[in-house]
């Protein structure tokens, strides 16, 4: 892996003398307190401020400030009016914008493009209170406030739309967010490398138009820089009749161009020189191409993701128009010391005072957890964290995460010894990496557990197991529970890993995702069969037996994911009434910008393989009849479901499954004033997953073996990411 300059290493600016912020001010009456006549940055977010190291804006903020600089913030602005947006004055650096830590159009609609009620990341819960694509006219109203002033965009939402992109809520391939938003840069992934560079480097003079040379940034030019070579993407993935490769014992004679060969020689490709990958771009099919062409839309995100490991990925440029967006290589990953210290910078770890009593329900989720490592390696489909975060694992050192927890326990208010998660994007992928820093710098696979565990990957859990018994011996900690979706083919590597989780972290029920029980689906999501949850399934309820406590798993299943059929959702079904599963929560698949499914959502191809003119096209459950139809199978015991799931049936040819016995999916009666045209009243969440609740049932003689019957409930609502 590359290296990176030492993020705490360069020289602090100059208003480091103004010392720590009680919390970044949000007022000019708090700038005067501070004795700051202006701001450098100016932080705009679509979130309500928490000083927490959950909230981006807190996050990027107080790292700001470690390096000497006066950081502002602007949090849920009114869009409408200007002046909000100059509140604090013009940034003597430059304004960073930020929709908040979800992308504001997922925020704000469900999967039927119904807008929510609700907010979580809004005081008191309210919605509406950030507009559509937050980043686009949180950067346009900037522009208007002080059109001198650099503009830097940034947060989840950006990172998903640095290049052409799908967009499902207006059925179209949109540009780069750079150009709507008309920002000088776009700041993807985790962002501290970039904005601290950035910051120094503006502080020190240089225009902003000159920093090309930033990893995990994306900018706007016109032509090719001197010094650069070119490549055109469809010489590494060519999304047309695949073209033989090279023979690597032709001749001499044979590499020579057509010309100069005897018409008795078979023709060969004529061997290419070497280029200095360092100074290598590879050129996407232009967005006017992707606009009009759904498979070169699949190509281009399947070469995409194809760069993305820090160790070898190379820029990337893509033409809008008559200008150019170029990606330079992702950011190198932090360090566990640079992990350590940036969460363990001063936050308050509470809203900001302003808002008084108003209830925050994302904060409310997230005060008395801890995160404990960023990145996933799973590179599921359907997925943002690897696009956003990476798949290389960076992880706190236990010391630091024994400091956070005994901060939380002796100065947040209402800590009752409880902490509510100890995880991250994945609760058991801490300090797994791959064996040899060589190959994983080298390579280029989605994922290092699908279709099966790498053999490179270290899947030793002892670092973890370790940490566990070390933070509930704490004083004053009572409970340490893990809340965070759990990665089950890998926990089965390790029983004793598993053992200790169900004996001391559950609280009585414990959240997996197999997302699907259908090998068609999951090979198009790269999850793992069946198999991994059933070998996960017998050690938890073997371990929650030996502990003397009654616990159950909850698995989140997927409705109308890309590759789909209705069949396969039948047998969800059935495999749910088998197994004594009701759904409480259902949701079908939602596409987020840049994920690989989205792209096979559009396409209609699989960029998981070469994707060509003629390469097999995938069965995409798209319109709302068959959205509602695979969402109604998660939900065959709702009444409301009913009329249309005979329906569907009776098309399938399986009537054998409607009666009124208990080999039987759904009955033949209706109950009085169900089963009209509203659709099932599961709960529309803004997760493309349904999370399921056991329920006591008997042996229903449907196929299979049943599993133990169950009692409880759980709602199964996520925790944001």
């Amino acid at each position: 892996m590359q290296s990176a300059k030492p993020l705490f290493s360069y020289r602090p600016y100059w208003a480091k003398r103004f010392g720590i912020a009680p919390l970044l001010p949000m007022s000019r009456a708090e700038m005067d307190q501070l004795g700051w006549d202006s701001c450098d940055i100016i932080l705009v977010t679509g979130d309500a401020y928490v000083d927490h190291p959950s909230f981006g804006m807190a996050v990027i903020g107080r790292v700001l400030e470690a390096q000497g600089f006066r950081v502002g913030i602007i949090a849920q602005p009114d869009w409408t009016d200007v002046k909000a947006f100059r509140a604090l004055g013009k940034p003597n650096l430059f304004f960073g914008v930020t929709a908040g830590n979800m992308d504001s159009m997922v925020n704000r609609y469900t999967a039927d493009r119904k807008v929510r009620s609700d907010d979580a990341y809004t005081p008191g819960g309210e919605g509406g209170r950030r507009p559509d694509r937050s980043v686009i006219v949180y950067a346009q109203r900037c522009r208007e406030a002080f059109p001198e002033a650099p503009l830097v965009i940034g947060g989840i939402e950006a990172s998903l739309r640095r290049i052409a992109h799908y967009d499902y809520w207006s059925d179209k391939t949109r540009r780069s967010v750079l150009l709507d938003a008309k920002a000088d840069l776009l700041v993807y992934g985790n962002g501290e490398r970039q904005v601290i560079e950035i910051a120094h480097r503006l502080a020190a003079g240089e225009p902003v138009d000159s920093l090309r040379d930033i990893r995990g940034t994306a900018f706007v030019q016109r032509g090719l820089p001197e010094g650069w070579t070119e490549i055109d993407s469809t010489h590494i993935d060519q999304p047309g009749p695949v073209a033989p490769h090279p023979d690597p014992y032709a001749s001499q004679l044979e590499m020579q161009p057509a010309t100069a060969q005897p018409a008795e020689v078979p023709l060969r490709f004529q061997r290419k020189p070497r280029t200095d990958r360092a100074h290598s771009v590879i050129r996407l099919p232009a967005y006017e191409a992707v606009q009009q062409d759904p498979v070169l839309y699949a190509h281009a995100s399947r070469v995409l993701h194809l760069e993305t490991n820090p160790g070898n990925a190379r820029a990337l440029v893509q033409r809008h128009g008559d200008r150019d967006v170029w990606l330079n290589p992702p950011p190198i990953p932090l360090t566990t010391a640079e992990l350590d210290r940036v969460f363990e910078m001063p936050y308050t770890r509470q809203p900001h005072p302003a808002y008084q009593s108003a209830r925050l329900p994302a904060y409310e989720m997230i005060r008395f957890s801890v995160n404990v490592m960023r990145g996933c390696f799973g590179g599921c489909t359907f997925c943002s964290i690897t696009e956003h975060e990476g798949r290389i694992i960076q992880s706190r050192s236990e010391d630091s995460i024994v400091r956070e927890i005994e901060t939380i326990r002796d100065t947040v208010p209402g800590f009752t010894g409880v902490i509510s998660d100890v995880g991250g994007p994945t609760a058991n992928m801490y300090r797994l990496a791959c064996k040899s820093p060589e190959i994983e710098a080298a390579c280029r696979k989605p994922s290092c557990v699908f279709p099966g565990i790498c053999s490179n990957l270290n899947t030793d859990h002892a670092p973890l197991i370790k940490l566990y018994r070390r933070v509930r011996e704490l004083s004053g900690i009572k409970k340490v529970l893990v809340a965070s979706g759990l990665r089950y083919d890998l926990a089965v590597e390790s029983p004793e890993y598993v053992k200790e989780l169900v004996s001391h972290h559950v609280g009585g029920y414990l959240k997996i995702a197999p997302e699907h029980t259908e090998s068609g689906p999951l090979s198009k999501m790269m999850k793992p069969g069946m198999g991994a949850y059933d070998r996960f399934k017998e050690l938890f309820e073997k371990f929650s037996k030996e502990a003397g406590k009654e616990q159950y798993l909850i698995p989140y299943f997927i409705a109308a994911h890309p590759g789909t059929t209705d069949e396969d959702m039948l047998n969800l079904a059935l495999w749910l009434k088998r197994n004594g599963f009701r759904a409480d929560q259902v949701q079908t698949f939602l596409p987020s910008p840049m994920a690989t499914a989205t792209a096979m959502y559009h396409s209609g191809k699989d960029p998981l393989h070469k994707v060509t003119y003629t390469s097999e096209t995938m069965n995409i459950p798209k319109g709302l009849k068959v959205r509602r139809l695979h969402k109604a199978f998660l939900r065959y015991h709702d009444a409301n479901n009913w009329p249309l799931l005979r329906e569907a049936l009776r098309n399938m040819g399986r009537e054998d499954l409607i009666g009124n016995g208990k080999r039987h999916l759904i009955p033949t009666w209706q109950p009085k004033g169900t089963g009209g045209d509203e659709p099932s009243k599961g709960r529309s969440g803004g997760h493309s997953s349904a999370a399921v609740r056991p329920f006591k049932t008997q042996h229903t003689g449907l196929p299979s073996t049943p599993s133990q019957p169950a009692k409880g409930r759980m709602s199964g609502r996520r925790k944001p990411r």
